[in-house]
C-alpha cells in the first residue's frame, strides 16, 4: 500500500497556489492538520499506512491512554478494511502540500512552491502521481 520514490502531486484543482497550513476547525484538530503535524515532525520517518492510522488513531477519545497491543490490534482492525490512498489526503487536494516518498515509503511534505517539488515534476527521478481532484469535472 505504500508508495516507494512517488510524488503526490498538488490536485489540478487545488483551490491555493501556494501550500497553506491547515488550521484546526471548531476547536478539533482535522485530518489535515494531524497529517500535517506528523509529517512535518517527522519527515522521511512515516510510510503512507503510518500517517493514515496515526491520523485516524489521534482521532479517537483516549488515543493517547491505549497500550501497544491495543494499538496493535485496532491497526489489524483498521486495514482489514480497504483506506483511501494519500492521494485523497486534503494536503495535496486542498492546502498545496504534494507528499514525496523515498525508496523505503517514507513520507516528507514537499510545499508546491519548493524547488524539491518543481525538481520533483520535472526530473524524473520519482514516480509523479497526481492527487484526487476534489471535483467530478
Amino acid at each position: 500500500m505504500n508508495y516507494l520514490d512517488t510524488l503526490i502531486a498538488v490536485a489540478d484543482d487545488c483551490p491555493v497556489e501556494s501550500s497553506v497550513v491547515p488550521a484546526p476547525r471548531g476547536g478539533k484538530k482535522t485530518v489535515a492538520v494531524l497529517q500535517y503535524e506528523l509529517l512535518r515532525e517527522r519527515p522521511f520517518q512515516l510510510t503512507q499506512e503510518d500517517v493514515l492510522f496515526l491520523s485516524w488513531l489521534m482521532r479517537r477519545p483516549g488515543f493517547e491512554d491505549r497500550t501497544d497491543d491495543e494499538v496493535s490490534a485496532l491497526r489489524d482492525a483498521f486495514f482489514a478494511k480497504d483506506q483511501p490512498c494519500l492521494r485523497a489526503s486534503p494536503l495535496p487536494k486542498k492546502y498545496g502540500f504534494g507528499l514525496l516518498a523515498d525508496a523505503e515509503g517514507r513520507l516528507a511534505l514537499c510545499p508546491m512552491e519548493s524547488e524539491a517539488y518543481r525538481a520533483g515534476l520535472a526530473d524524473g527521478a520519482v514516480t509523479v502521481l497526481k492527487a484526487l481532484r476534489s471535483s467530478r469535472r
